[in-house]
């Protein structure tokens, strides 16, 4: 059995997301995992947690809108983004 060796690209995403401004916050990561990937060549790209609803959510945790915004915006990245993890 023979093992092939890939150099994996990781890029890191350290951007400035708007609490509670979910659209944004999407559209933004939806074009820095473009970038990272068509420019940059990379294989995965992290963002910070929350990068979706911004740091720190506090209250907005407990609006139920939240949650089905976020899984709509994710559902969103998932269809408008390929090629990369």
């Amino acid at each position: 059995m023979s093992e092939s060796n890939k150099d994996i690209c990781i890029a890191l995403a350290q951007l400035n997301f708007c609490v509670g401004n979910i659209r944004s916050n999407m559209d933004m990561i939806i074009d820095h995992i473009c970038t990272a990937r068509d420019q940059h060549q990379a294989d995965i790209i992290l963002f910070p947690e929350l990068a979706l609803v911004g740091y720190p959510p506090e209250d907005l945790l407990l609006r139920q809108s939240l949650y089905l915004q976020s899984r709509e915006a994710l559902s969103t990245i998932s269809k408008e983004v390929n090629n990369i993890t």
